[in-house]
């Protein structure tokens, strides 16, 4: 049997769509389960999600969004680059009495990606910017 190298790498250029977002989903969801139990494959797919739908949402339509999945032996990191240079909000935790509203459909997502990824943040890129979380295998 083949030894398996110690990281994989996919990057896949996504529609400015709303296909986009179980487009991810799918990818994710191959990912992982082709390489066993690196990291929860249902947290992986949510907070892909909510960056894929940030990204549809708020950045420029003409520019194509990325997905670039890494899975290490430690885990997996999921990044969503877009054409936009600016943050994508508030990744750091929230102060006490400033969680949004759970009856309100948006702002919820930054507060999942927080708190069920073991790392997040954001940096520039030449193209724009580039999200990501990390998830720790399991």
């Amino acid at each position: 049997m083949p030894e398996r190298p110690d990281t994989a790498f996919w990057r896949i250029t996504l529609p400015h769509s709303a296909a986009a977002v179980p487009m991810a989903r799918a990818l994710i969801r191959t990912a992982l389960a082709d390489i066993g139990p690196a990291a929860d494959s249902d947290t992986a797919e949510l907070l892909t999600a909510e960056l894929v739908a940030n990204a549809v949402e708020h950045t420029n339509p003409a520019v194509p969004i990325e997905l670039v999945v890494e899975l290490l032996p430690s885990g997996c990191q999921i990044e969503v680059h877009d054409g936009d240079p600016g943050p994508p909000g508030d990744l750091s935790a929230p102060l006490p009495g400033h969680m949004p509203d759970p009856w309100q459909e948006h702002g919820r997502g930054l507060v999942l990606i927080r708190t069920l990824s073991a790392d997040c943040g954001h940096r520039t890129t030449d193209q724009g910017k580039a999200v990501w979380f990390t998830l720790s295998a399991r």
